[in-house]
């Protein structure tokens, strides 16, 4: 006799920006609506940048999403139907208490797959990051072409009237290409405050 196998895990797809991480979030949406799988995503109500309602790459694909303020509203949106997959776009830009919640999705037999940065501009770890990459059963790092010298990016340069960000700068401000680009360890550039060096 086989063993009957369980489902429910946490894919976590993490990187730079312009990595292709929501590219990637995406393709992996397709091929479950392609199996016929169940699928709704969301997305952290604060990222306004191409569309309210729809998880859309830098290159211009979409697809339809739900914009939330707090994790714990993915639950609402769930609770009348069985869903397969539950995606979730720009994943960093939610407290703490997602890891909680994606966990007890997955706990429930849900694939979840998750996509965020997983470096502030600063080059440190983008909480809850590090946390949600740990409890992820397959962990997808995406590398960018860096913009100054064409290496391996893994970090997204803030650039502010063309000039590096101060390292003081507040850790989210919401932008595409006009604000930052991808960089390389050895082309990032932070500008520190006296005190801090």
């Amino acid at each position: 006799m086989f063993e009957k196998r369980k489902v429910g895990w946490i894919e976590c797809i993490c990187g730079s920006m312009f990595s292709g991480k929501s590219e990637e979030l995406l393709r992996r949406i397709r091929r479950g609506l392609i199996a016929n799988q169940k699928v709704i995503v969301f997305k952290p109500s604060i990222d306004i940048r191409y569309h309210i309602d729809k998880v859309t790459t830098h290159n211009g694909t979409s697809y339809k999403s739900t914009s939330i303020t707090k994790p714990i509203e993915i639950y609402e949106y769930i609770k009348n139907e069985k869903y397969d997959i539950i995606g979730i776009d720009e994943i960093q830009f939610f407290d703490n208490t997602i890891v909680g919640v994606i966990r007890n999705l997955a706990d429930r037999g849900i694939r979840v797959i998750v996509a965020g940065l997983d470096m502030d501009f600063r080059a440190e770890p983008f909480q809850p990051m590090p946390e949600i990459m740990a409890v992820s059963e397959l962990v997808t790092k995406l590398h960018a072409v860096c913009s100054k010298c064409g290496g391996e990016a893994y970090v997204s340069q803030r650039l502010i009237n063309g000039k590096p960000a101060q390292y003081k700068d507040p850790i989210v401000i919401i932008g595409a290409s006009e604000s930052y680009e991808a960089r390389c360890r050895h082309c990032h550039e932070i500008i520190k405050n006296i005190e801090e060096l």
